[in-house]
């Protein structure tokens, strides 16, 4: 079995704005769900993606 590929990626926009996060670069669908106090909802989550360039932007919030 292959090991993971992880890296560590600035986040842009919405309630996590400036943090990082570690991501699996070899996810083939690349994005993320990260809890986030700052999230429209009370213990849910914040979603990430990378965009074209490759910058991990905010897509919106999750209950």
């Amino acid at each position: 079995m292959a090991e993971e590929q992880w890296a560590e990626v600035e986040l842009h926009g919405g309630p996590m704005d400036g943090e990082s996060a570690y991501v699996r670069t070899d996810d083939p669908d690349p994005g993320t769900a990260l809890i986030s106090p700052r999230c429209a909802w009370l213990g849910g989550r914040s979603i990430y993606e990378p965009d074209t360039a490759g910058r991990w932007t905010w897509r919106g919030d999750t209950p």
